[in-house]
Order: structure tokens, then sequence, then C-alpha cells
């Protein structure tokens, strides 16, 4: 009963028939009274397993977010589709936060977001203990644990903050990466009763990852962002340095990006995502301190410019990508000398020698993604532990690469001969300089020079052979001990190859670009959604997705029911937006002659389809027609408007199916029509219409165009 009435609140205010994959499970278990701990990918709609069961519990729903930022898109979004909810934080004055918590005790709002940094002031504690709590959803739970990649001390207050309450609630956590030490953490940390935990997986199916190697980096992202430059993305840079140059040469380039980073003010810094998130700058240059929370849903590309310090962090930032379900592309950017950044920046932190430890091995993970020649979503989702994930994933960078595998095998022996010779003791560097015969002091010093395998990779640079190892190191034929200067050892993998000669690989990646094409009904409704944002201050991905616009563009609806079974669309943006898209989409229907596909509905979805979805939609209107139905009356049975089902009669005249067209034209039309044709020609439609009276519609031009052919 109660998850009815769940998929009721999913229907009304976010516009959709369905939960999403493990969204159901999820809810079903807040309502239930269960604490609740659930592992999502970023863009699989967390934020909705706390918001729906929040208007269904008795009481107000806490949710402990960490950036105002976050809170005020959530709050500005939930309350553009009717869900009464609101915020505090340090932008508050006393008398305005007072006055918030008085509403949330009279029942105004069922959603209260607070940052955990307020659960440490006494003065905020008593005032808000006095509400009665249903739930706490305590957003990006990661930043609890201290082996998270956002650890946040602020987060280790909420397990004592519920205990002062007078009455235990439901307490729900919702993070998007975590490994297994992790999850232990965020459910002994966040004191969760027996929760029921659900990783509804990792993989982003619409995501395309891709490593580049070996590129001059900055002419390649001018390229990329002149190819989409009408496309969405964010450009993540390790310094602020990076991300200024990177910024001036997109500016130079004749684009329109803007930065941010720490370096810059706070009024800067919300001015420029301000015009990222209002579509005003379509490209954001930025460090890792942009980004958490951001639920820009049309990023189509997110390219890291330097190594990330480990595989959470890149896997959250790269997908801030593609949240709408539409194909993004994730793209690396790798260059060896990241590494040795990263590594300084472990170092100039003040973690302790065991964190460092950590986060040494955990940037080893990430250099290994940077070279494995498998299937690099293969390797995200082993990474976060997921099992039986296919060898092939048929895209990404290395499986849509169709170049040849090169065979290396005889360098792979002779580098880890020279390991062995060299007994384990040394790095990547002193091993390639041997290999190539350096005359480096070291070198010579040590006597080097007077082993079997000096000199014996002398056609190679320095760089050419440490490449070949970190290819190795990625395939676990070697290993790297952890610390600033890691040793190469030998793994278990590599003995078959110097004993047995085992053969082993190199593939030679290409480069993928993903270009969205984007038809220009799609663009008329991008610009409505514009206009709206600016009269209300919202940015455009709140009012609409480009999903939901792109749902419209493709099934034309022209009316209000059929505009409510577009995904994304809620009674109350129905009513508060729905007659200017529906007026762009009519006029453009007339005009192209337009015929859309049916729109999809949970009867079509199922195996409950009716017997005349397997013949074509526009022969099915001919076959009601020849009974004698009117088009009007065609048009109801069918719950399609009246110009898709004119658009089929013409549909099935050019395809040279016999109709009877004399019957819609009147032979004082026809004759105007020609008269026009011949002064104008037929290629647009639009000047046609305009030239003739206004009684003259689209479907009797169309229906003489179709007659003369």
């Amino acid at each position: 009963m109660m998850l009815e009435k769940a998929l009721d609140i999913l229907k009304k205010y976010y516009g959709y028939d369905s939960f999403r994959k493990g969204q159901e499970n999820i809810i079903t278990s807040i309502l239930e009274q269960q604490d609740t701990f659930a592992i999502m990918p970023t863009g699989a709609g967390k934020s909705v397993c706390y918001q729906v069961p929040a208007l269904l519990l008795d009481g107000v729903t806490l949710v402990i977010s960490p950036l105002i930022s976050l809170m005020k898109d959530q709050v500005d979004a939930l309350e553009d589709i009717g869900i009464p909810a609101t915020f505090i934080n340090s932008s508050l004055s006393v008398s305005e936060t007072k006055k918030r918590i008085y509403d949330v005790n009279q029942g105004r709002y069922k959603l209260l977001y607070i940052a955990p940094e307020r659960l440490e002031a006494p003065d905020f504690n008593h005032l808000i203990t006095n509400l009665h709590i249903a739930m706490v959803a305590v957003d990006e739970a990661h930043c609890v644990s201290q082996w998270g990649h956002d650890f946040r001390p602020s987060y280790r207050h909420i397990a004592s903050f519920i205990k002062q309450l007078p009455q235990k609630p439901i307490i729900a956590a919702f993070t998007a990466t975590a490994t297994e030490e992790v999850k232990k953490d965020i459910i002994s940390l966040l004191k969760l009763h027996q929760p029921n935990t659900f990783v509804t997986g990792f993989n982003r199916e619409n995501l395309f990852f891709s490593v580049v190697r070996g590129e001059d980096r900055r002419k390649y992202v001018i390229d990329y962002a002149r190819n989409n430059r009408d496309q969405v993305g964010i450009i993540y840079a390790a310094t602020r340095k990076e991300v200024e140059n990177i910024y001036k040469d997109l500016k130079q380039a004749g684009l329109n990006p803007t930065k941010y980073h720490a370096g810059l003010s706070t009024k800067e810094r919300k001015q420029n995502q301000d015009a990222f998130l209002f579509d005003d700058n379509p490209i954001i240059v930025a460090t890792n301190a942009f980004g958490m929370g951001i639920d820009k849903s049309n990023v189509r590309y997110v390219i890291h410019y330097n190594l990330p310090k480990n595989m959470e962090a890149y896997y959250q930032e790269a997908g801030r990508a593609g949240r709408d379900g539409e194909p993004s592309d994730c793209i690396l950017l790798f260059a060896p000398q990241d590494i040795q950044l990263q590594k300084y920046m472990i170092e100039q932190t003040l973690l302790s020698p065991e964190r460092k430890k950590n986060e040494y091995a955990k940037l080893q993970e990430m250099v290994d993604y940077c070279y494995t020649p498998n299937c690099l979503r293969k390797y995200i989702l082993e990474y976060f532990g997921e099992e039986n994930v296919p060898d092939a994933c048929n895209y990404c960078s290395t499986c849509t690469d169709d170049s040849e595998l090169i065979d290396i095998t005889e360098d792979a022996q002779k580098i880890f001969s020279c390991i062995l010779r060299l007994k384990e003791r040394y790095g990547s560097t002193m091993i390639a300089q041997v290999l190539m015969g350096s005359k480096n002091k070291k070198v010579l010093e040590f006597g080097f020079n007077r082993l079997s395998t000096y000199g014996i990779m002398k056609e190679y640079t320095e760089k050419e052979i440490k490449d070949i190892i970190n290819i190795l190191v990625a395939d676990r034929y070697l290993r790297l001990t952890e610390g600033q200067y890691p040793v190469l050892r030998i793994d278990e993998k590599a003995i078959p190859v110097l004993k047995n000669g085992e053969m082993v690989y190199q593939r030679v990646q290409k480069k993928k670009e993903i270009l969205l094409e984007d038809n220009n009904l799609f663009e008329l409704l991008r610009d409505i959604r514009k206009n709206i944002s600016i009269e209300e201050n919202l940015p455009p991905y709140i009012i609409f997705s480009d999903q939901t616009l792109r749902d419209m563009s493709k099934f034309c609806p022209t009316n209000s029911d059929e505009l409510l079974r577009i995904k994304g669309v809620g009674e109350n943006k129905l009513q508060k937006y729905g007659e200017l898209f529906l007026e762009e989409i009519r006029a453009y229907m007339e005009e192209k002659g337009i015929n859309p596909d049916p729109i999809p509905t949970e009867e079509t979805s199922t195996s409950k389809k009716k017997s005349t979805d397997k013949t074509p939609s526009h022969l099915v209107t001919l076959e009601l027609y020849q009974t004698g139905l009117s088009l009007k009356e065609i048009a109801q049975q069918r719950e399609i408007s009246l110009t898709t089902i004119q658009n089929h009669i013409i549909q099935c005249a050019n395809e040279g199916i016999t109709v009877d067209l004399d019957s819609f034209i009147s032979q004082q039309y026809e004759e105007m029509i020609l008269m026009a044709i011949n002064e104008i020609g037929s290629d647009k439609l639009k000047p046609l219409k305009e030239s003739l009276p206004e009684e003259i519609d689209y479907f009797t031009i169309k229906a003489v165009l179709a007659k003369y052919k």
C-alpha cells in the first residue's frame, strides 16, 4: 500500500511512471522504518530515495548535505515540482534560521537541508531537537570515513547528534562510491542499526571511458572543445596554474569557458559556477574544488587534464557527465609526470604515515587504470568490488579500439631480467637507465654497466622503456612497493614469460570522440527553457532535463495528457510550463510535417502490448480510415493528436499507397496552393502557409504536395 502511494508521488511530482533500478527496494526499506545504506552511482537518482519517503513519513526529514550550493539546488528543484522544502546554513541570519525552524515545526516543510557543521553548534542543536524528525538522510556519506576521498571531520558529529534526539529517527545513508573499508566505516561511525544495505551497481552504461596517452594535451583539449562547442563540459586540472593556462587557451581559441579554483574570491567562484549552471558558459575549467553536489544533468563530457589522486575521486568527478542518461564522454589525458605531481601532493599533506601509505596504494591503482590494456569499465567496476564483470563492455576506448596487438614479449623478458639482476631493489628510472645503456653517474658508480642487461634496449628512450614498465605493472606482471620511492618487483604472472616464453602483448589505443546531434525542435525547446530559467532565476536543468526535452522533440506531445506521459514532466511542471512547450511543439509539427513516434506507456513497455503495435502506426491509421472513421474519430480512438493522424495519411500517400487525397482538398484551395508553389517553391512549408489565407492549414498544403508529388 505504501509503495503504491510512493509511485503516485513519483508520477505526480517527478513525472515518472516507475522507479529506476534499486530505488524501489531502498524506498521500501525506509518506509518499513529500517536503517538503510545505499551505494548508487552518480545519476542513479539517490535523492528520490529519501525525498519520496519524506512525503509519506509522519514528521520532517533532516537531510545532511556537504555544500551550500548543493542544498540550494536541491531545494530549488523540489520547490519547482511542488514539494515543500527549505535549508538552513551559514548564509542565513539568526532570525531567518529561527523562522524556518518554526515553519518546519508548523508542518510547512517536509524536508530540511543542513550542513554537518551546524550539528556542532549547541544553540542550533537546542532549536532542532524539538522537531519531530522522522528520518535523517546523510548524503555523500563517504565523507564520514578517513579512508574516503573527501573526509569531513564534521560528519563524525552526526551519530552523537542523533543519539541526543528524544526519539531515534530512521537513518538513511547514501554515497556514490565506497570501497569495502569505507562501507564498514559508514555503518560503524553513523551507528546504523542492522541496516539494509543496497548496492545498485556502479556501472554507468551511458558513459564512454577513454584513456589518452602520448598526446599533446593542450591541443587535444582545444580540438575536442571546438568539435563539441555546443555541448556542456567540465575540464579538471590538478593545479590552479593549469586551470588558468587551459582557460586562457580555450578563450584564445574563440570558445566560451569559465573557471573555478580556490584562488578566486568567493564572489567570483559563485558567479562562475552560476554561469556554468545557467548554460551561459558551457565549459568550466576547474580543480577538484569544484563539483561535489553539482546536479547539472546535461554535462556531455568530463576531461581530466591530469591524473586524479585515486579511483574514488576519478569516478565521482567523471560521473558528473551524463546524469540525464544521455551518451557522454569521460576522458583521462595521462602523462607520466602527473604521478610525481600527485606524490608531491601526498607528501605535502599532514596525514599520518598509515594514511599516506594508503594514498600511495590508491594512486598506484589509478596509474594501473591508465596503462591497463583491458576493458576500462571492467577495471573500474572490479575496483569497487563488483563480481562477474564481463571482460568487454564494447563502450570504452579499449573495447572499441580496432588496432592490432603488438607483441612485446622480448622487451618484457629484458625488463624482467634486468629487475632480477638488480635484485629487485630499484624503481623504474634506474631500470630504464640500465636497459638503455645510460652513462648516468649512479649507473656507472654502482657498476651496473657491467651487467648483461646493460644497454640491451639502447634503441629505446628512457620514457619509452618506462611506458612499457608501466604497462607491465598495470597488467600485473610487475608490482610496485608502496611509498614515495616505489621499487619494482617481479610478480608471479611474469615467471611463465621468463621460463616458457609465454607471450605478452600491448595494444595501442585510438582516440574516441562522441559528437551528438540535436534536432531543430530540441534547440527550440532549449531556448524556451533558457528564457524560463532567466525569468525564474533557476538553472535550466532544474526546469527540464535535456533527456526530457529530447523525448519531447522525439514524441511531439500536442496536449496536456500526452505531455504528462513524457518522463520528467510532473503535474506541477505541466501547470507551470506545459503550454509554452506545447505551443512550440505544435507549431513545429505543422511546419515540418512531423510523424512522431507513439509515446511509451506502462502498457507498451510490458507484454500486454496491443496487437496493432506490430503494424506500423501510419498503416494502423489507414486501416481505421478505410473502415469509415473520420480522422478526428481515429485520433480519439488511438489517443493520438489529430495532427499526427493527418501526417499518417500523408505518409501513406508518399509511400505510394492509394489514398483519396481529394477528399481532404477543396478545388478552390488546391488552385491557390498550386499558384503559391509556383511562386515560392515547395522546399519549406512555413513560407507557403504564410502566403495563403489563414483557413488553409498545413494538412491541406501537404495533401496537395503529396497529390502532385
